[in-house]
């Protein structure tokens, strides 16, 4: 065990840390479960499982939005990121705000008006049902495991860490608890269920990352200046830590790496599953509009103070206690909350413990919504718009959902345990990549072009996966590097981490060629249809 991670531990044994921090998680694993039953007992049929009945309001869904989204990623890993690489690190944040841009201007309100429970059904509304709906269904559901299996082996690290659990058996019977929970949510709960969960997560998180930053700021009195000075200073790289290229910037590789990933990251979140569906969860377009407007300032004010989680961490902790403690710096933010109220004193016990448990609660909102995000797609794209052809009832749907929940779940299980000890930012970059290079394009394609034909759907969907996690499996990120998944060997011939400026152009390369080299005459009346659906709302459910 490393030094800081023995620091740490024999902190929560002085402090008895451990059985608050056991208590928190118990009472909001216990609150969540409460909810979820209550939603269940409110679930009717097909519609109020997939979509909550269309019933929230535009802040509950900006809430829910916000709380899907500001994944462990977010609260740990930017925090991480910015204590280490200083400025680099702030330009995730960045990245994963101004993608809301392009989620409001491109996406939601067409998305909204179009399709009725998943993305397959805007794919599908004028081109060949089946075949296009496998493409989005096989899309969604990678898309959805790889960025779960992130969420699970994160939930491992960090429970394992402030428990003390240091045992191989111990960390795979925390992912097993944390799927197990996940089942539960999204089988019994479905969409208002996991909806109250993320309003819940996300009130807990912005109020967690508040109370932080202002402990923060009273600690430089409120002096942002020498914040930042003293996070230089102590980061031990001075001036260079406030400026671009720590992390980007060493040579053209990491630039253009840097280029990839932001690509990828503000392009990709308009293609992510668990956040499209979101958008058929309040009643009508203007509402879909406005909960991701509620999105942008909530996430905006969120990604602002990971500026005070991210240089504070660096001000307040040495970095050589930060690495030791996790390489990629995802303890950064339970350790400031640790050193904020002291080391080895009761208000440091208690903050530890609570900002743990706001972590915690992040992963599991987002692993419900991702869960319910790849069941939908099975479940009314594969099931009972290709298995059964249109012909299984709501009942039949929602059964067929529950069932795809348990079968993901266990999956996801199966894999988080085996990669709990591995890097998981590669899996949430192949997810973000995945998803602008197989998703987007065809979306856009399909609101927007007149031409696009079903070849050209299955050509840029298919042909963005495989080219995507193809250049991720043969990347830096998997082999030959001493942060890979798999640092003993080196297959790597790609030399970029994230393939996203690779992946997303060939997937809307794909699109087109498929299109114009396809004999199909797209099907002018149905696009119109589409055109005037996706602009005005006539006709939407």
């Amino acid at each position: 065990m490393s030094p800081a991670q023995q620091t740490l531990l024999a902190a929560n044994e002085a402090s008895q840390h451990r059985p608050l921090i056991i208590t928190l998680f118990a009472l909001f694993v216990l609150a969540t479960l409460g909810i979820t039953i209550w939603a269940g007992r409110q679930t009717k049929d097909a519609a109020d499982f997939y979509a909550g009945g269309r019933q929230f309001s535009a802040f509950q869904n900006g809430l829910a939005v916000s709380g899907d989204y500001m994944s462990a990623a977010s609260f740990l890993g930017i925090a991480g990121a910015i204590a280490i690489f200083g400025y680099d690190g702030f330009l995730y944040s960045i990245g994963f705000l101004v993608a809301w841009l392009v989620a409001l201007l491109l996406v939601a309100e067409p998305l909204r008006n179009s399709g009725r429970y998943t993305m397959g059904d805007v794919l599908a509304y004028r081109m060949r049902q089946r075949p296009v709906r496998t493409a989005a269904g096989t899309s969604t559901i990678v898309v959805s495991i790889f960025y779960l299996l992130a969420q699970m082996a994160g939930a491992g690290v960090l429970v394992s860490l402030l428990l003390g659990i240091t045992s191989d058996a111990g960390k795979i019977l925390i992912v097993a608890l944390v799927g197990i929970l996940m089942i539960v949510y999204v089988s019994i709960g479905g969409m208002k269920g996991t909806t109250w969960v993320q309003m819940i997560k996300a009130v807990l998180l912005i109020g967690g990352t508040i109370l932080i930053t202002f402990l923060v700021l009273l600690k430089f009195n409120f002096n942002i200046s020498d914040l930042l000075g003293t996070a230089a200073e102590k980061s031990g790289k001075g001036a260079a830590f406030l400026e671009p290229g720590l992390q980007y910037g060493a040579t053209g590789t990491s630039k253009l790496d840097f280029i990839s990933l932001g690509i990828a990251l503000v392009l990709g979140t308009a293609g992510l599953p668990h956040i499209l569906i979101r958008f058929y969860t309040v009643p009508d377009a203007k509402a879909a509009r406005k909960s991701v407007n509620w999105a942008i300032g909530i996430i905006g004010g969120f990604y602002l103070m990971t500026i005070a989680l991210g240089f504070g961490a660096a001000a307040l902790i040495s970095q050589e206690e930060i690495i030791a403690s996790n390489p990629s710096g995802n303890t950064a933010a339970p350790l400031l909350a640790l050193h904020l109220g002291g080391v080895d004193s009761t208000w440091g016990a208690i903050l530890l413990a609570t900002i743990s448990a706001v972590a915690f609660a992040t992963i599991l909102a987002v692993v419900a919504g991702l869960t319910l995000a790849s069941s939908s797609s099975f479940a009314h794209d594969i099931y009972a718009n290709v298995i059964r052809k249109g012909k299984a009832s709501g009942a039949e749907e929602v059964r067929a959902a529950r069932w795809a929940t348990v079968f993901i779940g266990v999956v996801s299980i199966g894999l988080g345990a085996l990669a709990r000890d591995l890097n998981v930012a590669g899996l949430v970059a192949l997810a973000f990549a995945v998803a602008a290079s197989a998703n987007l394009p065809t979306i856009l394609y399909s609101l927007f072009w007149k031409r696009f034909t079903t070849q050209g759907a299955l050509w840029s969907i298919y042909g963005g996966l495989i080219v995507a996690v193809g250049l991720v499996l043969f990347s830096p990120v998997v082999s030959g590097d001493p942060k890979a998944m798999f640092p003993e060997v080196d297959f790597a011939w790609f030399p970029l981490k994230n393939p996203g400026i690779i992946s997303i152009p060939f997937g809307f390369l794909m699109g087109w060629l498929g299109t114009v080299l396809s004999k199909e005459e797209p099907d002018a009346k149905k696009f119109a249809e589409l055109e005037v659906r996706s602009l005005t709302g006539t006709g939407a459910h």
